[in-house]
């Protein structure tokens, strides 16, 4: 579990870092990466929350 947490954690350093440094100069192309990479940290949480549900029932069984 530890493995997913350092990796959400990653991505979320990586976003703050493009979010700080605005490589991109186009406005439109900027959003859409911003877009996209939310989208990503969201599917994420998702999978990590799959695998904690997916965890708990293992353990009641």
């Amino acid at each position: 579990m530890k493995k997913q947490l350092y990796i959400y954690v990653g991505l979320i350093i990586l976003f703050v870092a493009y979010n700080f440094f605005k490589p991109i100069k186009n406005d439109r192309l900027d959003a859409i990466i911003n877009i996209l990479f939310a989208s990503v940290l969201f599917l994420y949480i998702a999978y990590i929350a799959y695998l904690v549900l997916r965890n708990m029932g293992k353990k009641d069984k």
